[in-house]
């Protein structure tokens, strides 16, 4: 075996988004494409000299493939060791519990998360550093620079490796040791949860379905909640891992995951509904009766009832953080217990400083992402997990635990308008326009709201300085009702423009509007103000959840 050098060029496009690089599948299968931005990001990295990186994915088209070229150009690198989930399978939060378990010297997650698998799908790559977290942007950004000025690309001239054998192989000196990837994950799962108690719940006769989408999470539920919480055999249903998802969306919201709101809606439907995502980082949960519950609930929710679960039992929480454009039903339940909430910009790695620095215990975004200081990403599958925890513990249903959540703390109205797909130079000429009125529109009156605040959210990292600017617009009323504006970094074709609506009801009595209908005069204003229809062309979202 001997390393190759070869010859490439430089391609303009590989800076990473919020969660590494996303392009379609027959992009990455340009020549050298995926190589060109492994040997950026190896160029980047110190140190990495006989240290062990992580590699795995959400098996979706090519993950196969690039895990070879990955392989290949590690050894070249010079990785003394790769921890390979087997077949090349791999979900995002047991990726950063590898990392931090077996102190890796970092992880390359094959993932594009929530977008659309198959040969005309999406593919995605990113790297997760050593604490186990998504890379802060200085690395990234180190990363994009070095991809325009690469002459070459390094690979061993080696044969492709069994990736479904269970063992150690060698490529030169470096070992690939293929590995159970459910393992690790289940035995950290074990210690934030009271798994007795959930087992009792399903002994009772509790019932639940949980829509893994043919994606990654299927393996790590079917494992964790039927064989070790002995959950009916059929709770966790499209539990294999597809190329192409099996013609489903992975993304796990009330539009994508009808089939499961179908069953959540019928006569016969089990107490407790659940999804998860492409690479098992997202979470989406739903009452009998289709009820779901939004992801902002979520997130302030479990932390109200935190010390239910044995890893929060004796401390409780130090901290919440949130994203920007999630709601601010987290803060009250913060104020209620004394401790800090922090507001971020959007992206996993906006909390990792925060959790590192023991600041903050529970993190979470609107997108259907949760997480705790157990790992440093979002992670689905725990999320269920720590719902499942607290109805053993309460005995209360879905919707009873919310409404009376609500009662205590309020209710935080809250949605998101998604217009997928939309022509680049118009939602930056939106954004743009937006961004020019934010020092005429303080004061302003709509109908029985008058603006508070306006500006373009910025970020100041309370633990290392760093600063994150023009990270959406914001419109925050005298009421306390907000509008948010935002570009997605996520999607791989056009623009996502993204309208986040919310307003407060503190009386109960007013709590059980429809929520298209509480937020009806936001969505107005939002429409009016930003000149939505006539500047994209759509009149209505691409999606609402």
């Amino acid at each position: 075996m001997s390393i190759v050098n070869h010859p490439t060029t430089p391609y303009t496009d590989q800076r990473p988004g919020t969660s590494g690089l996303r392009k379609k599948v027959s992009r990455f299968q340009q020549p050298s494409y995926l190589e060109n931005f492994v040997q950026a990001l190896f160029d980047v990295l110190d140190g990495a000299e006989g240290a062990t990186l992580v590699l795995g994915g959400d098996g979706r088209f090519f993950n196969r493939q690039a895990v070879q070229i990955i392989l290949r150009m590690a050894a070249a690198k010079g990785f003394g060791r790769v921890l390979l989930g087997q077949g090349g399978i791999l979900s995002t939060p047991a990726v950063s519990a590898l990392i931090r378990g077996h102190q890796a010297y970092g992880g390359i997650v094959l993932s594009a998360s929530h977008n659309p698998g198959g040969p005309d799908g999406d593919f995605g790559i990113k790297y997760n550093a050593g604490n186990g977290g998504p890379a802060p942007e200085k690395l990234t950004e180190a990363v994009f620079q070095r991809t325009l000025t690469l002459t070459h690309f390094c690979a061993t001239d080696s044969a492709d490796i069994d990736i479904d054998a269970l063992g150690t192989q060698q490529i030169g000196q470096m070992a690939v040791e293929v590995i159970d990837p459910v393992a690790d994950y289940a035995a950290l799962m074990q210690t934030c949860f009271d798994f007795d108690a959930i087992r009792a719940l399903f002994a009772g006769g509790f019932t639940m379905r949980f829509d893994a989408m043919n994606a990654v999470g299927g393996p790590y539920a079917k494992h964790i909640i039927e064989g070790m919480l002995l959950a009916p055999a059929g709770t966790v249903v499209n539990a294999v891992p597809l190329e192409d998802f099996g013609g489903l969306h992975p993304d796990p919201n009330p539009v994508n995951a009808d089939d499961l709101m179908a069953h959540m809606a019928a006569s016969n439907a089990p107490d407790f509904g659940a999804a998860s995502d492409g690479d098992a980082d997202r979470n989406m949960i739903v009452g009998r009766g289709n009820f779901p519950v939004a992801p902002s609930d979520s997130l302030a929710l479990l932390a109200a009832h935190a010390r239910l679960t044995p890893r929060f039992s004796q401390d409780g929480i130090a901290g919440i953080a949130r994203s920007m454009p999630t709601s601010q039903a987290a803060d009250r339940v913060a104020a209620a217990l004394g401790v800090p909430c922090y507001e971020t910009p959007t992206g996993w790695k906006f909390f990792g400083s925060l959790l590192d620095a023991g600041k903050v215990s529970l993190c979470g975004e609107e997108s259907y992402g949760t997480g705790s200081d157990h790992l440093r990403e979002k992670d689905g599958v725990w999320a269920v997990l720590f719902w499942l925890n607290i109805l053993a513990v309460t005995g209360l249903s879905v919707e009873a635990l919310v409404r009376a959540h609500w009662t205590k703390y309020g209710r935080n109205y809250y949605s998101r308008h998604d217009y997928e797909g939309v022509d680049s130079t118009a939602a930056e000429v939106l954004m743009t326009a937006l961004r020019t009125q934010l020092p005429a529109l303080v004061g302003r009156e709509f109908g029985e709201q008058r603006i508070k605040l306006a500006d373009d959210f910025a970020y100041t990292d309370p633990v290392d300085g760093s600063v994150a600017t023009q990270q959406g617009v914001r419109l925050i009323f005298e009421s306390g009702a907000r509008i948010v504006f935002r570009l997605s970094g996520t999607g791989t074709e056009g623009a996502t423009l993204r309208v986040y609506l919310e307003r407060y009801e503190p009386d109960p009595a007013g709590q059980h509007l429809p929520t298209q209908d509480a937020l009806a005069p936001l969505i107005a204003i939002a429409q009016d103000l930003a000149r939505i229809s006539a500047l994209t062309g759509r009149a209505t979202p691409t999606v609402i959840t």
